[in-house]
């Protein structure tokens, strides 16, 4: 199996006001919280987003793997919807010391350039920010990051950082070359 190289970039807000909203897209978008964990549309929202930049290392996953993770407290799924269609999510996993870090994020391929993602990572951003406020078990919200890479989409650099997020580190690894496996296998050509 053949390799490439692939870049990944590390970025991070310190400051609830480092974040800089995105204007809300016109039309019917609403932003809500998946409050009871579901596998199945857990793995629909990292499929259907992913599929064609990769994303496979949950793929993998058994349905207890995926319920043991969404049932950790303060894991949260912030869902895009456009019309009542799932646009695209926001995963938030928090970590120690008052970590959280943005997990996932993006957009449906067909929900991409509609000015959704601006509006998804700034409200994602903010209610990593905001956790504790719904977890009473977390300490108060004192770094927000995120990972991008050259896998993910042209666009995903220039959205985090017009959102107000700062590089900290970047890594250059070999990773093998797999073909996009999409929502199903066989969605996208290889």
């Amino acid at each position: 199996m053949s390799s490439v190289p692939v870049t990944t970039w590390s970025l991070e807000q310190t400051s609830p006001t480092d974040l800089l909203p995105a204007a809300a897209p016109d039309g019917d978008v609403r932003i809500v919280r998946a409050e009871v964990p579901s596998p199945e549309f857990s793995r629909f929202l990292y499929a259907s987003v992913g599929g064609d930049i990769r994303w496979t290392d949950r793929l993998g996953w058994s349905y207890a793997r995926w319920q043991e993770h969404l049932d950790r407290p303060g894991v949260e799924t912030w869902v895009a919807y456009d019309h009542g269609t799932p646009a695209g999510y926001a995963e938030l996993d928090p970590q120690d010391d008052g970590v959280v870090e943005i997990v996932y994020f993006g957009l449906i391929p067909a929900f991409r350039g509609r000015r959704i993602g601006g509006h998804l990572l700034s409200y994602g951003a903010a209610r990593a920010w905001d956790l504790a406020e719904r977890w009473a078990e977390r300490t108060p919200t004192k770094r927000v990051w995120l990972h991008t890479c050259s896998k993910d989409g042209e666009f995903a650099m220039d959205n985090y950082l017009r959102r107000g997020f700062t590089l900290f580190d970047t890594k250059v690894e070999e990773e093998a070359e797999v073909s996009a496996p999409g929502p199903w296998p066989g969605a996208y050509p290889a």
